[in-house]
C-alpha cells in the first residue's frame, strides 16, 4: 500500500509503523548500492514522470487551473532536469574525495565518503507539488536513502498522480506516499527519520524543526519569505517590468521566490508603474470583468487571505495602479500593482504568495538596504542595475538565500547553483550536488599509512624538548 486516505488514528499509526519498519530495514541494504543501481531507479522515475505527463497536466489544471505552460515549466521541467543532471554526475558525486595532508599529519591519508543518511521524510507543499516531491526524491535516491513523501492535501489531484508514479517505480519498503491532512504530517513527524526535507512557511517550519529535534534528525527547510526587488536609477525599466510580470504571473504568484515587493529609485518610479501597467495588461488581460487563463489561487481560504492583504492595504491609503478585480467563486484575483503602501500594512509584513505587487520608492540606496535588513532574511533578492558598484553594494549589504541580477527567479532554475534560504527563509541547500549532499553524511575517513605515527612522540611523560617543539608548532 503506497497511500493512506482518511484512516482512523489507530490504523493510520499502525500503517505508518509498518511502512516505516520496512524502510528501516531497507535503508541498511541501500548503503551498499552502487551508482549504477541508483541510476537505474532514477531512469525509471524519469520515465514514469514522462509517461504520466498528461495526467500531471490535467491534475494541475483540476487543482489550480494551471495553464499547460505553467505546469510544464513549474512541475515537470525541474524534475527531468534534476534527474538528468544526476544521471550525468552521480558517479562523480559518490566518489570518495581526497583531502590534503598537513605537515603534522604526515604518514596519514584523509578522504570524505558520502554515505546515505538513511530514512528520509519529504513534506511537499501545494504550490508545485510534483516538483517539490520528486526533485528531493531524486536527491534521496541518488544518495541511497529510503523516503516517505507527504504531499499537500490542498492539491488532491496532483497528490493522486504522485502516489501513482511512486507505486509504478518503487517498492513501498523504499519509497511510499502518505496522503492526508495535518494529522498525517504530525504522525509522520513523530517517527525517528534520519533526515526531513520540508517546503512551506516558516511557522510550520518551526514545528518540523521541533519534531526533528526530538530525534536529532537533520533538516532541509525551504521556507520562503518576502523576496525584495531593487531597481536603481540606471536600470532598464521596460526590461525590469517585463521580467517582474513574468515572475509574478507564473503559478499565479504562488512561488516561494516570486518577487514580493519592489523598491524603485524615485527618478524611475512613474516610468516603472507605467511599464508594469502595460505589461500586465498585455500578458494577463487584467481589465475589468476579464478572467484570463492564469493559475488560480489554490482554494477559497487562500483567496480570502490574499484578498484581506489587498483590502487592508487599500484601507490604509494604498493606490491600485492596475488590476484589483476579484472573483471569490473562481478563486481569482487579477494581477495587481499597488503604490503608496504604508510600511505597517499587512501587505508589507506577510509573505503574499499571490498576484499582488506593492511598489515603493526610495531616494538613497542605503535606505533601501535598511528597509530590507529590517525584515527577516529573504529566500531571494533581485536587483536591476547597470552600475556594478551598486550591485556589489546590494550583495554586500544584504543577506538572502539566492540572488538574480537583472532578472527574477532564474537562479532557482540553474542546476549547478545551490537553492535554499537563510535563517527565517530556510536551512540547508538543495538542487544538484547540493541535494545529494543534503541526504548524505559526509563521513571523514583517515588512514594511517606509515608504520610510524607522530603520536609516538606525544606520549607522557612530556619532556621540556617536546614542550618547546609544541610551542613552535602552535606558533
Amino acid at each position: 500500500m503506497n497511500a493512506i486516505n482518511e484512516l482512523p488514528p489507530a490504523r493510520l499509526n499502525a500503517e505508518i509503523d509498518r511502512v516505516f519498519g520496512l524502510q528501516q530495514r531497507r535503508k541498511l541494504e541501500l548503503r551498499d548500492t552502487t551508482a549504477e543501481q541508483r541510476l537505474e531507479k532514477l531512469r525509471r522515475l524519469r520515465a514514469a514522470v514522462m509517461a504520466h505527463k498528461e495526467d500531471i497536466l490535467a491534475a494541475a489544471h483540476s487543482d489550480m487551473r494551471k495553464p499547460r505552460v505553467d505546469a510544464l515549466l513549474g512541475e515537470i521541467m525541474p524534475v527531468t532536469q534534476a534527474i538528468d543532471l544526476a544521471l550525468k554526475q552521480l558517479k562523480r558525486w559518490m566518489r570518495p574525495q581526497r583531502v590534503k595532508t598537513p605537515v603534522n599529519m604526515l604518514g596519514t591519508r584523509g578522504e570524505i565518503r558520502y554515505e546515505p543518511k538513511g530514512a528520509a521524510l519529504i513534506i511537499a507543499p501545494w504550490n508545485v507539488p510534483v516538483f517539490l516531491s520528486f526533485v528531493p526524491l531524486a536527491s534521496a535516491v541518488a544518495a541511497g536513502c529510503t523516503a516517505i513523501i507527504k504531499p499537500s492535501e490542498m492539491t488532491p489531484a496532483l497528490g493522486a498522480v504522485i502516489r501513482t508514479i511512486v507505486a509504478d517505480v518503487f517498492d513501498e519498503a523504499e519509497v511510499a506516499v502518505f496522503e492526508g491532512g495535518p494529522e498525517v504530517a504530525q504522525a509522520l513527524l513523530s517517527r525517528p527519520f534520519d533526515h526531513i526535507f520540508y517546503t512551506g512557511n516558516p511557522e510550520i517550519g518551526k514545528v518540523v524543526m521541533r519534531a526533528a529535534a526530538e530525534h536529532l534528525a537533520s533538516v532541509t527547510l525551504e521556507l520562503g519569505g518576502k523576496s525584495p526587488v531593487i531597481i536603481d536609477e540606471s536600470a532598464d525599466v521596460e526590461a525590469a517590468a517585463e521580467r517582474l510580470v513574468w515572475g509574478k504571473l507564473l503559478n499565479g504568484g504562488q512561488v516561494c521566490v516570486a518577487p514580493d515587493y519592489v523598491l524603485v529609485h524615485e527618478s524611475r518610479r512613474e516610468a516603472l508603474l507605467g511599464a508594469l501597467d502595460r505589461q500586465f495588461k498585455a500578458h494577463a488581460g487584467a481589465e475589468a470583468g476579464q478572467l484570463p487563463e492564469l493559475t488560480r489561487i489554490v482554494n477559497t481560504r487562500h483567496h480570502a487571505r490574499v484578498q484581506a492583504l489587498l483590502d487592508d492595504a487599500l484601507s490604509r491609503g494604498a493606490r491600485v495602479v492596475t488590476g484589483g478585480q476579484s472573483d471569490a467563486d473562481a478563486c481569482f484575483i487579477a494581477p495587481t500593482v499597488l503604490t503608496d503602501v504604508p510600511p505597517d500594512a499587512k501587505l508589507m509584513q506577510e509573505e503574499i504568495f499571490g498576484p499582488l505587487l506593492p511598489v515603493l520608492g526610495f531616494q538613497d540606496l542605503n535606505r533601501a538596504l535598511e528597509l530590507i535588513n529590517e525584515k527577516p532574511k529573504p529566500l531571494a533578492l533581485y536587483a536591476f542595475s547597470r552600475i556594478k558598484a551598486n550591485v556589489e553594494r546590494i550583495l554586500r549589504g544584504t543577506s538572502a538565500g539566492g540572488t538574480t541580477i537583472n532578472h527574477v527567479m532564474l537562479h532557482g532554475l540553474h542546476p549547478n547553483l545551490p537553492f535554499g534560504g537563510v535563517n527565517n527563509s530556510g536551512i540547508g541547500k538543495s538542487g544538484g550536488f547540493y541535494g545529494f549532499q543534503a541526504f548524505s553524511n559526509e563521513r571523514a575517513v583517515l588512514r594511517q599509512t606509515s608504520r610510524i605515527s607522530f603520536t609516538r612522540w606525544m606520549m607522557p611523560p612530556y619532556s621540556p624538548r617536546l614542550s618547546r617543539l609544541m610551542d613552535r608548532f602552535v606558533r
